[in-house]
């Protein structure tokens, strides 16, 4: 939720449809006539590809309260929405790339689109919690084809500074997604049912099918790629069975076999998967990436920090309407001065970042996020959205803010040029297991229930976490000028 809402979604869009079209006006510069038009259609093509993934996941949280009311099942219900996508989003997004190498991008975007729309439609029609949840297993996985095959299709046409500009586009205008999504998922919430949330990506979905078929150039298809299906099974299948125990704890408890015996079966699969990239050829997850320092401590901040990111974000907007009686629309809403903060000072940060090294900005961004959500603790029994939530909001986005570009830069800039795919898979990959994990976790902080005393001992979680990371950047990110290379092996 925290990088999701608007004050005017009408406006907004305008700003962000006029900018990219300034934008795409100048990419054809420095480069051949007859090419200009089919790179413009690869850049709206990888634009909307991602934004029906983005869009999909800031519409979920402001919903869950109304798929709870609807199809019951209390907060597992609730977490198995969240989770369900996540578990098979987070477990193939490393091994999508390999999938594309092998079978076509373009083909892989067109599976991954078409998949998300049909199981978007299966999640609306969903007649109860259990189909549901399937349908969201389903989803992930046409998820986890869509934004690595969308970036590599800008990548395989864009070079030199206009790859860095598109980029940078892609980026802007995918930042839609994440503003509007909250407000128009509130405002469908409120005035229609929460079904049609998972429809408002039909739309792009079909536009963006249609561009496909008017791109010019041939697939193009690497006969040596290489799709490890055995890792990608043990990832997922450690990651159900360890979500699936996290989440029925509370419930059932740890001496019940249908939780101990899945918890260990997953992390039996887990620390198999783990071993598999160690010793397979051509490992999904290359553990020698995290041999340098940066990278190794990054990704240790991502987890912590997406982790407490996650269970904010669920937290907080199911609080407000089930705790508050905000509605969903206003639940929607909260989260604004953090939103207008990221837009206005992103690119700053990310300036001041490159001259000043990350290591600052990694560890006092999760500081004042933890202070914020202590501040949140002001939240009591009658909820005034300008004293108690405004305050604690508003001190987080500014620590989110500082981090976010700090972090990925930190991460990315440590790898190697000819990495920076996986390495950027790699990340993604660990935020969204690091959600999936917390939101599984809901229930064991809360105490089972979300009411008052529950949301409170959640803020603390969160900003223990959020301490942590800013310790572990401290601790562990060097900045680049004094960033030491992992030693090489000798040559004869």
């Amino acid at each position: 939720m925290w990088t999701n809402n608007v004050k005017s979604t009408v406006s907004t869009s305008s700003f962000s449809l006029l900018s990219l079209e300034n934008h795409l006006s100048t990419y054809p510069e420095g480069m051949a006539d007859p090419s200009a038009r089919e790179l413009r259609l690869v850049l709206w093509i990888a634009i909307l590809a991602s934004f029906v993934s983005f869009l999909d996941g800031t519409v979920v949280n402001v919903a869950l309260p109304a798929i709870e009311n609807d199809l019951g099942g209390g907060i597992t219900t609730q977490q198995w929405t969240v989770d369900a996508y996540l578990i098979t989003l987070g477990s193939l997004i490393l091994v999508a790339g390999a999938v594309s190498d092998a079978f076509g991008r373009i083909r892989v975007l067109r599976w991954g689109l078409i998949g998300f729309g049909l199981t978007s439609v299966a999640i609306a029609l969903a007649p109860t919690a259990e189909f549901l949840i399937g349908a969201r297993l389903a989803q992930g996985v046409a998820g986890a084809l869509l934004v690595p095959s969308s970036l590599a299709l800008i990548t395989s046409n864009y070079s030199g500074p206009s790859q860095g500009k598109a980029i940078g586009t892609w980026t802007a205008a995918t930042s839609g997604a994440m503003v509007a999504g909250p407000v128009i998922g509130g405002l469908f919430v409120d005035l229609a049912s929460w079904r049609w949330v998972f429809l408002i990506n039909v739309v792009p979905i079909g536009i963006c099918v249609w561009l496909l078929t008017r791109l010019e150039q041939r697939d193009v298809r690497h006969p040596e790629a290489h799709v490890d299906i055995l890792s990608a099974l043990l990832c997922a299948g450690g990651l159900a069975g360890m979500v699936y125990a996290l989440i029925e704890q509370p419930h059932l408890g740890w001496s019940d076999p249908e939780v101990w015996v899945t918890g260990l079966a997953g992390t039996a699969a887990f620390v198999a998967f783990i071993w598999r990239q160690a010793v397979v050829a051509r490992p999904m997850l290359p553990l020698s990436l995290f041999a340098r320092r940066n990278f190794a401590w990054g990704n240790l901040a991502t987890f912590l920090i997406y982790g407490a990111l996650s269970l904010n974000g669920f937290v907080l907007t199911v609080y407000l309407q089930e705790g508050a009686g905000f509605s969903a629309t206003a639940a929607g809403l909260a989260s604004l001065p953090l939103t207008l903060m990221m837009i206005a000072l992103s690119s700053r940060v990310g300036a001041l970042s490159g001259k000043y090294g990350p290591r600052l900005f990694m560890t006092v961004g999760p500081l004042l996020m933890g202070a914020g959500s202590l501040m949140l603790l002001a939240v009591g029994g009658t909820v005034n959205y300008w004293t108690q939530v405004l305050p604690g909001i508003t001190v987080f986005g500014l620590g989110l803010t500082l981090m976010v570009s700090p972090l990925t830069s930190a991460i990315l800039s440590a790898a190697p040029r000819e990495r920076a795919g996986i390495a950027s898979a790699t990340n993604n990959a660990i935020s969204r297991v690091a959600g999936l994990i917390a939101v599984a976790m809901v229930g064991a902080v809360v105490g089972g229930t979300l009411d008052l005393d529950g949301f409170h001992q959640a803020m603390i979680v969160i900003a223990a976490l959020m301490v942590a990371g800013g310790v572990v950047s401290w601790l562990g990110i060097r900045n680049p000028s004094t960033e030491p290379e992992p030693a090489s092996a000798p040559t004869s």
